[in-house]
Formats: structure tokens, C-alpha cells, sequence
């Protein structure tokens, strides 16, 4: 479990700093307002009143979490907001050790609030009565931060990146790479990757570039070198789905498993306190009985590699009962049997669950349903793409959901990027590629087994 500790008073010297970075959304100025009463939350963030309440939560996490950490009593907060908060843009927060009080054991920190530009948003001070004994806090087990720890106690994986030839998807890779998770490859046309790398200001010296004529040639490249285990993981970059999942299937290229392609989404939902895993919200448009049974068992293996060590599956419909005329529910019932007689192994499978009974135990009991899935499920088993892909979204932009999803199935995983994705959402995906090709190479026939026919 991943944890923070402190640093006491005695620790603390002078010019010590700290800094988190932020990127603000919309939603979260709306759930400020919402919380909090802002009149008008698209304000200019100088006049708003939420403006400082959002920037002073963001300091003392800071002085929570790092300077000086667990143990740390704040005594006063003063913000100066001095312009606008920029929505969807990075902002750094930094604190420093101004002064020391030792008779009252009282740290003063100067905060900072900067753009990318090094534009000045915001000034603060606080007075923090700072802790004397040493202490650490344990964080939430289910927010996605644990797997870029043990992402990064990995060594970095090398990384095809499929023609990333847009700022957004270019960045991905960079951001994962200084995270210290991969060891980024390109492939696409150099000239291309050149200019996008420098109207975005990006470094790719550390980078190697196989080049390409287009968007099909990177695919094809990238699906050979992943056959030949020159790449590790593969990540998508501008070009379509479509057209790099064709290459991976693609006989030659050496990645077929004999299982369906599918995609699972990690969510950590800040109300819930838990993980659940979605499948599959964004590959597999209508699949039938069969094909849920590769989707089922794609997910309990990404669960595994994730580390959940006994996945409970729930195969969701509208109803928790069996009813004929409603194709999910007989899914359910099949895939629960299925996993009975080990055509599906390493969790517990059943259903059909409706979501509330999946994912809420009081639910459960309220219908008087007896399920060692109900009420606990780690992965939500969905009827068709229509229903994942909003439970998915719905998680994401209206839950503040953090998000982590590959593709896998085949013998590497593959990190499908969006252009709407968080940098976090970015970071988190490619900490899962790295901790899913590592279970994979170690143990293959946990992550991917036969079924028992």
C-alpha cells in the first residue's frame, strides 16, 4: 500500500520546498460551486470567491501530504488571488520554509501559484504548527497513485507508440516516460514527429524513432516489432483504432492469442472508496455469450496483474433475476455456470446482478440476494458497448473518476489514448501496461489462461 510520511520540526530547514501540479477542470470549479454556493462558477476566477477557496485546498493538501506532512496543524491561511484560474491547463503549487519558530514550533510558508508560462496566479502564507515525532499515513489502497509506485519500481518498459503524430498523443508518451514507466519508441514519419515535438515544445532525445510513410506502415511496424518482443507495450497514438488493432491481428505480426480483443477501464471513484473494473466500454460493440466469456476472463487477468488476488465479477443487467426475454440476464446465468465448471477461471463469477446490487451490499440485502459478488464486485461485466461506454464516461466526467485502460488479450497490452484523457488518466494507463506485460512475462498462464472445455 502506497504511504507518505512527514518531516518534524527539526527536519524542516529553511528554503525546504514542495510542490504538487494541478490541472483544474470545469467539473471541479462546478463541484466547488456546488459544495460551496459559488453563484456563478465560470466567473473570472479573480472576482470569484471560489477562486481562493479551491487554491487554499490545494495548499494544505500540500502541507498534508509533504511540508511538513502527516501531523501537521494548519493555524492560519491567507490566499491572494491575483488572476484568473485557467481551466484544463497545468498549474504549479509550491511551498517554502520562509521562517522557523521553535518556542511554538511554527513553520511560515510562503505558496505560490504558477501557469506553465511561469505567470503568477496566486500568492499565499500560512503559519503551520509542524509535527515533532516522525508519522506516516497510509494512502486509500484504491487510488490509481498505488499503481504508478509499483509501476515505477519496474524497470521502465520499452513502448512502441503508434504514430503519434498530435501534440496530445506525442505528450502522452513523454509524460510517461519522465514518470519513469517507459522507454518510449516512435513510430511515424520523422519529419512529422519533428515539427508536432517542437510546436509543443516537447524533447525527444531520449526517444528513438523508427520511421514511417504513414499511419498503416506504423501500425505494421509497430505490431512486427511487438511479435519479435522489440517493444513490450504498445500504445496508440493519432491514427484510428481500427487500423492498429488490424495490424496486431495481423498473422504475421505474431500477437493473436486465439481470444478476443477487449477493453477493461480501472475506475477510482473519490465516493464509492473503491476500484471496479469495466468491461468492456469502447471495443466490443454487441458481443454475444461466447465473446463475453473472453471478456470476462480478459478481466479477471488485467485484475490480477493490477492486484486484486480474487477478482469477483459481476455480468450486470437491468434485473438481478433470470427473465427469458432479456438476452443479458440469460448471459448472466450462463457465464456464472460457465465459471462453475472452470470454462472461466481465476475469480468468482455471477449474475446477472443489476448495478446497484453488484456494487452496494445494503442494495443486496434489501432484495434478498445471496452472492459472494454482490455488494463487492471488482469488475462490472457490461451487456454492450452503449451501457460501458456511459457507465465509463459517467464515472469519468461527472464522478471524478480516476481512470486507467489498455486493451488486452493479446500477448502485449495496448494503451488506447484519447484526446479528452487527463494527463493523470495518461500516466495511469501506461503504469497499468507496464504492471500488466510484467505479469504477463512472469506468469502467462495466470493473465491469459486456457479455460477448461
Amino acid at each position: 500500500m502506497p504511504s507518505i510520511h512527514n518531516r518534524t520540526f527539526d527536519e524542516i530547514s529553511l528554503g525546504d520546498t514542495a510542490a504538487v501540479q494541478r490541472t483544474l477542470q470545469a467539473r471541479d470549479v462546478r463541484a466547488w460551486a456546488a459544495a460551496f454556493g459559488e453563484v456563478d462558477p465560470f466567473a473570472d476566477a479573480g472576482d470569484m470567491h471560489g477562486a481562493a477557496g479551491i487554491l487554499t485546498a490545494i495548499l494544505t493538501s500540500l502541507v498534508g501530504s509533504d511540508l511538513p506532512g502527516p501531523g501537521s496543524s494548519i493555524r492560519s491561511t491567507a490566499v491572494q488571488v491575483r488572476a484568473a484560474l485557467p481551466i484544463g491547463t497545468v498549474l504549479t503549487v509550491r511551498l517554502t520554509v520562509r521562517e522557523k519558530r521553535a518556542g511554538e514550533g511554527l513553520v511560515i510558508l510562503a505558496g505560490q501559484c504558477t501557469d506553465p508560462a511561469g505567470q503568477q496566479i496566486a500568492t499565499a502564507l500560512l503559519e503551520v504548527v509542524a509535527p515533532t515525532t516522525r508519522r506516516q499515513r497510509d494512502l486509500p489502497e484504491h487510488r490509481l497513485e498505488g499503481l504508478l509506485e509499483r509501476g515505477r519500481g519496474l524497470k521502465p518498459m520499452l513502448t512502441g507508440v503508434v504514430h503519434p503524430c498530435s501534440a496530445e498523443s506525442l505528450s502522452g508518451a513523454i509524460e510517461a516516460a519522465e514518470a519513469g514507466l517507459i522507454v518510449p519508441v516512435l513510430f511515424g514519419p520523422e519529419a512529422e514527429l519533428r515539427q508536432v515535438a517542437a510546436a509543443a515544445k516537447l524533447d525527444l532525445s531520449d526517444c528513438r524513432i523508427v520511421p514511417t510513410d504513414g499511419p498503416e506502415e506504423s501500425a505494421l511496424k509497430a505490431a512486427m516489432a511487438a511479435g519479435a518482443r522489440e517493444v513490450q507495450v504498445l500504445m496508440k497514438g493519432s491514427l484510428h483504432t481500427d487500423v492498429l488493432l488490424h495490424a496486431i491481428m495481423l498473422k504475421e505480426a505474431k500477437l493473436r492469442t486465439g481470444r478476443l480483443l477487449s477493453h477493461c477501464t480501472m475506475a477510482s471513484i473519490p465516493t464509492y472508496a473503491r476500484r471496479v473494473i469495466i468491461t468492456d466500454a469502447a471495443l466490443n460493440i454487441a458481443p454475444d455469450t461466447d465473446q463475453k466469456r473472453d471478456i470476462c476472463q480478459n478481466a479477471i487477468g488485467f485484475a490480477l496483474a493490477l492486484g486484486i488476488e480474487l477478482p469477483k465479477v459481476a455480468v450486470l443487467a437491468a434485473v438481478e433475476t433470470v427473465r427469458t426475454k432479456m438476452p443479458a440476464s440469460l448471459d448472466g446465468a450462463i457465464l456464472a455456470k460457465m465459471a462453475d465448471r472452470r470454462q472461466i477461471v481465476g475469480g468468482i463469477v455471477d449474475g446477472p446482478l443489476d448495478l446497484d446490487a453488484a456494487v452496494d451490499a445494503a442494495a443486496a440485502r434489501t432484495k434478498r440476494i445471496s452472492s459472494p459478488v454482490a455488494g463487492l464486485a471488482d469488475i462490472l461485466l457490461v451487456p454492450n458497448i452503449e451501457a460501458g461506454n456511459m457507465v465509463y464516461k459517467n464515472l469519468a466526467f461527472m464522478a471524478d473518476a480516476q481512470i486507467a485502460g489498455l486493451v488486452v488479450g493479446a500477448r502485449v497490452p495496448v494503451v488506447l489514448t484519447s484526446r479528452a484523457d487527463t494527463a493523470d488518466a495518461r500516466r495511469f494507463s501506461a503504469a497499468a501496461a507496464v504492471l500488466y506485460a510484467d505479469a504477463l512475462a512472469r506468469d502467462p498462464a495466470r493473465i491469459l489462461p486456457e479455460p477448461e472445455e
